[in-house]
């Protein structure tokens, strides 16, 4: 195995825990990885992990903890959530969004994040995210994640004031193209100051929401 330099220092820099990407690594490499990280005292978090893979890694590591929805793993214990109302909600068009929605949010609660998910409230049936919105006046930040031709971000971007990161995700029949459609829609939307980040990168939208929410 290629030693691999990790950024144990990461969250004393800014603030973040160092995710791995699981999806390219053997399971030996991660399980290596995860040692280490435990060995330096900080929380592992490895995101992108098939089920097979999963399974090797745990019958390694019995201590690692398997978050399915998400696809991801984490050995430590997740810091404590604060009271009161979560600071983020989590919005997605469909449930086929499922594991981005999960992924954004464990990637937040691995920080002491806590979040509101709200499901199935695409553009298709308007009706379900106009009767959420009184729900959403508490939140901070707002995460949408949507495939098909990705409108959710933009329709929230133009009816509240909070920030808005929009997560294009691979979901959606032919000319979806894997979730390029939704990028591509998301990036030319017109409702101003909408951030958009990778296809389906949950994580890299959850980092977007912390930085966010620490720099208030």
């Amino acid at each position: 195995m290629i030693d691999a330099r990790l950024d144990l220092k990461r969250r004393a820099r800014l603030g973040m825990v160092e995710a791995v990407w699981g999806e390219h690594k053997t399971a030996e490499q991660i399980i290596a990885i995860l040692k280490r990280f435990a060995a330096g005292d900080e929380l592992g978090l490895v995101t992108r992990v098939a089920p097979e893979k999963a399974d090797a890694v745990l019958a390694a590591l019995p201590a690692v903890v398997v978050h399915d929805d998400a696809r991801c793993l984490t050995l430590g214990e997740l810091p404590a959530l604060p009271p009161g109302p979560p600071p983020v909600a989590v919005l997605s068009g469909g449930s086929s969004d499922r594991s981005v929605v999960a992924e954004a949010t464990l990637a937040l609660r691995c920080h002491g994040i806590a979040v509101d998910p709200l499901m199935d409230v695409g553009v298709a049936g308007l009706h379900r995210l106009l009767d959420q919105l009184p729900r959403l006046e508490s939140a901070a930040v707002l995460i949408a994640c949507a495939g098909m031709e990705g409108a959710l971000p933009t329709v929230l971007a133009g009816l509240v004031p909070q920030p808005i990161i929009g997560v294009p995700v691979s979901v959606g029949y032919g000319v979806s193209a894997g979730g390029r459609t939704a990028l591509d829609g998301m990036l030319a939307s017109c409702a101003p100051g909408l951030t958009v980040v990778n296809i389906d990168n949950g994580y890299g939208a959850a980092m977007a929401a912390l930085r966010m929410l620490r720099g208030r």
